[in-house]
């Protein structure tokens, strides 16, 4: 029993670790072009778009559009915040302190 969960461990470290050695290996010896460059930029914001949207638009089971969430009244905000002062501590200060107050009202 401790060989086979010792065994799926490492069979489950090299399946995680070869699709991300394989393009770092073959991509450092290619010059990429910089229309790639552009395009790959996009992908961490599209990742956490994709992760944060709709735990903000969404609830129930199945999942529906609510429009009175405090989460999505809040995300406004915070975003233009975020965006002019580019202040991490500072938007996750405003952020929780938007929710709780809106939590109070909606």
């Amino acid at each position: 029993m401790k060989g086979e969960i010792i065994s799926i461990i490492i069979c489950m470290g090299i399946v995680t670790y070869i699709p991300r050695w394989l393009p770092l290996f073959f991509l450092t010896r290619h010059r990429l072009s910089p229309w790639l460059i552009d395009w790959l930029d996009f992908i961490p914001a599209a990742i956490l778009s994709a992760l944060v949207l709709p735990a903000i638009m969404t609830a129930g089971e199945p999942r529906h559009i609510e429009l009175f969430r405090p989460e999505l009244w809040v995300t406004f905000p915070t975003l233009f915040f975020a965006l002019k002062t580019k202040s991490l501590a500072g938007t996750v200060v405003i952020g929780m302190g938007l929710y709780w107050l809106a939590s109070l009202f909606i």
